[in-house]
């Protein structure tokens, strides 16, 4: 329904059309949001093929490949493809009937995969071990599913995993054991792990690897919406990477590493203690993120990555406050910050060691914070220095273009809503923003469910200032170039030619 509403709204604007939107009077309107736009949907088009060729091609020889070992296996008497599985599940104040959700579909999963399983639940509340304990109990699963807690107190979810993790060291598992890392919040799907291990035994040199997800959300049509528009994005984005062998994050969702990566004390410890030396905010020690954390620790050393696509977990969304403006800020606040307080020392390693289209991707990432903000500012810029019906051409142009983005994502979901065009176009221009903001402010930090904040060591309001002071200046050296491109800012004669004489 919404999808044929917004076709009819964009019929009607093409129908009623002034004469002069097809005639503009400026040529540099088309050549600034042409060129841009190839330049940006050239370069989404590069990742929707090779999505598809990912998925549709080299994805299912794998998949090929891991079914068979996975019989082989089974008619040897080997049924399970890890010697042990270890299930870290970390949470926090999340609420009863979510953490019920999850254990009972992480306990059913260790099940139904057969072989020995260890979940590993990293908790703060007391209440929170009995009510999971008493759910282990209603559930009678077989003596190889163990239940082993590890407590702590609210120091924030690094901390959690860290000492998770310390906690799998301590029951010795072998090289090739599988370590599964999860948020409270991730319900796997009927027959993940079965699924997903067989990669690690096909792929002697894999890392870890990771899966599709899609959300399951509270908060309203805008917020539910909003959710499984960027999980479909990142299942095309994901899909593309897979063919590099490197992805652009571990998600904290659900991760699977080997068991010689996850208790390695190097890995334990950039999740325990990660930290950025920045040039103007100084020492950045990171509370959130440590996804990046840990997907950085395995660039760093050029171990490969494995996106798992035909597999889905579902996150259960809880928005962090209320009105869909306010959470999906607060959250883009937290993933923006995340990625760009990894983003720069990943580029820093170069693209001989992490690969050239991994390393462009990355480059890509901190340039794509401002060319969404080219369009409308150029659009402003001729509507004041030539005709009004810029606007009308620009609203045109933006409907159209994320119509045929929306569409796109035929190729990753089984269907789309009307609601994703101008949730796309929501999430480009005020998602630069907001990443344009992070940038200057990495050391602004925030866990929202646990109330934890963080700033760099020595913030104070002369670092606020300074934020300020080169955000605005380089919105503003932005906003002069496109004003002098369309015409609205001249140079003064003396400036712009020869001297009269």
């Amino acid at each position: 329904m919404y999808l044929l509403l917004y076709l009819l709204a964009l019929a009607a604007l093409l129908v009623n059309a002034p004469p002069g939107v097809w005639d503009p009077a400026a040529r540099e309107f088309v050549v600034i949001i042409g060129v841009v736009g190839l330049w940006r949907y050239g370069w989404g088009f590069v990742h929707l093929v090779r999505s598809v060729i990912y998925r549709r091609r080299v994805f299912p020889r794998w998949r090929r490949a891991a079914t068979r070992l996975a019989e082989e296996a089974a008619l040897a008497g080997d049924p399970a493809m890890a010697d042990r599985v270890f299930l870290v599940i970390t949470s926090y104040r999340i609420r009863a009937e979510t953490t019920a959700a999850v254990y009972r579909a992480a306990i059913e999963e260790a099940v139904r995969y057969g072989g020995p399983v260890t979940i590993v639940a990293s908790i703060v509340e007391l209440a929170d071990q009995r009510f999971i304990k008493a759910i282990f109990a209603r559930l009678q699963p077989p003596e190889q599913v163990r239940l082993v807690f590890v407590r702590l107190g609210p120091g924030g979810k690094r901390d959690a995993l860290a000492a998770a993790l310390r906690a799998v060291a301590r029951m010795r598992p072998r090289p090739d054991d599988a370590v599964v890392v999860m948020d409270g919040d991730s319900l796997l799907a009927p027959h993940a792990l079965s699924r997903c291990l067989p990669f690690l035994r096909l792929m002697p040199d894999l890392a870890g690897l990771t899966t599709d997800e899609d959300a399951i959300t509270d908060g309203g049509l805008l917020m539910r919406h909003w959710h499984r528009l960027r999980f479909a994005q990142r299942h095309v984005l994901m899909s593309s990477l897979g063919l590099s062998r490197r992805l652009l994050v571990m998600t904290g969702r659900m991760s699977i590493y080997r068991a010689s990566v996850a208790t390695h004390p190097g890995f334990i410890e950039i999740v325990r203690n990660d930290s950025l030396d920045h040039w103007r905010l100084g020492r950045i020690t990171f509370l959130t993120g440590e996804d990046k954390s840990t997907w950085f620790w395995l660039l760093e050393r050029g171990l490969p990555m494995l996106y798992v696509p035909d597999v889905r977990i579902w996150t259960i969304e809880e928005p962090p406050a209320p009105g869909f403006l306010r959470a999906s800020t607060q959250l883009m606040l937290r993933w923006f910050g995340n990625m760009l307080r990894s983003s720069g020392r990943a580029i820093e390693l170069g693209p001989r060691r992490i690969g050239l289209f991994t390393w462009w991707c990355l480059i890509d990432q901190r340039l794509s914070m401002w060319t969404p903000l080219i369009g409308p500012t150029a659009a402003i810029g001729f509507a004041l220095a030539v005709s009004p019906l810029f606007l009308y051409t620009y609203a045109l142009w933006v409907m159209t273009t994320r119509l045929v983005l929306g569409l796109a994502l035929l190729t990753a979901r089984e269907r789309i809503s009307g609601l994703y065009p101008p949730l796309l176009y929501y999430t480009q221009v005020y998602g630069a923003l907001v990443k344009t903001y992070v940038l200057f402010r990495l050391d602004r930090q925030r866990w929202t469910r646990q109330d934890i904040a963080r700033r760099s060591v020595g913030a104070g309001r002369w670092h606020e200032i300074g934020s300020t002071f080169v955000h605005t200046l380089a919105l503003a050296t932005l906003v002069v170039a496109i004003a002098f491109l369309t015409g609205a800012l001249e140079l003064p004669p003396s400036l712009s030619g020869p001297p009269i004489s």
